[in-house]
């Protein structure tokens, strides 16, 4: 029986599961972050804890490195748009058949499906794919240092370096600022903290943000909201198209844009892997 593995594998962690040919699922397995091109290693591993468990709900507990060997395998995984990072993890996994996408194709795959839309993934990064007539295109997912607008690592990055700036005088101080910086134990912790920081250390901070009444908060939320509107308005040319919001932070940005045309998303991330895994040579 052939089987087929689909995994979505971000910043914060990585999601597996097993399905046979007609799409029902077998089982689920879940691991740690996967973004291939910040940390290679403990992505492949996070990858192959998630498969180990997802075939052992498939299979039982005699699943081994044999079944493991046979699937036919779609990933969409952070970091994949890294120049060489899919090359070596190919090398690094034992599947029959592979291929590999970033997570924001599978995510647009499977919101999507064939139809025509714009898909804005807000999490602990973000992307943003437009499918018209069955060709998809992704736009931004370039990691926190170069991009990931509107993210939820960027929104606690922002949130960081405003308290510093508040605190050198430049800007305002607020109970939401004060307590970050006391929280990290003074501008000198908080400079510590962000230089070992990954994006999903910076996105633990976005829920104070992104839900929180403080000024400082609003102010960030508003450029946040403001980003995110200009970049929908842009892809959706030259004719208007439905967005869905997906992520953790998609429903937020979904009420806070009742102005753009909305659709709910078909299916998940790991729905859009199974596509790829159906896909893979």
């Amino acid at each position: 029986m052939t089987l087929f593995l689909g995994v979505d594998g971000g910043g914060t962690g990585c999601r597996a599961v097993i399905a046979d040919h007609s799409g029902r699922v077998l089982g689920r397995g879940y691991g740690g972050p996967a973004n291939i091109a910040s940390d290679p290693d403990g992505a492949r591993q996070s990858i192959l804890a998630a498969t180990q468990e997802a075939l052992s709900v498939a299979l039982g507990t005699a699943a081994d490195a044999r079944d493991m060997a046979q699937l036919r395998a779609g990933l969409g995984l952070a970091g994949a748009n890294a120049a060489g990072a899919t090359g070596r993890l190919r090398l690094a996994l034992p599947f029959l058949h592979l291929r590999i996408e970033t997570d924001a194709v599978a995510a647009a795959k499977g919101a999507l499906g064939g139809q025509d839309g714009i898909v804005a993934a807000m999490g602990t990064g973000s992307v943003f794919a437009v499918q018209r007539a069955g060709r998809l295109r992704c736009h931004g997912g370039w990691g926190l240092v170069l991009g990931d607008e509107a993210s939820g690592a960027w929104l606690g990055r922002a949130a960081l370096s405003l308290a510093l700036r508040a605190e050198d005088g430049f800007a305002p101080m607020t109970p939401l600022l004060r307590h970050l910086l006391d929280e990290h134990g003074g501008p000198s912790g908080v400079v510590t903290f962000a230089q070992t920081a990954r994006a999903a250390d910076f996105a633990r901070l976005s829920p104070l943000i992104a839900q929180g009444e403080d000024p400082a908060a609003r102010q960030l939320w508003a450029e946040a909201v403001a980003t995110v509107d200009s970049t929908l308005v842009t892809l959706a040319q030259p004719a208007a198209l439905p967005v869905a919001f997906i992520g953790g932070l998609g429903p937020l940005y979904a009420a806070a844009l009742p102005h753009i045309p909305q659709i709910a998303a078909k299916g998940t991330a790991l729905d859009g892997a199974l596509l790829l895994a159906q896909e893979a040579e």
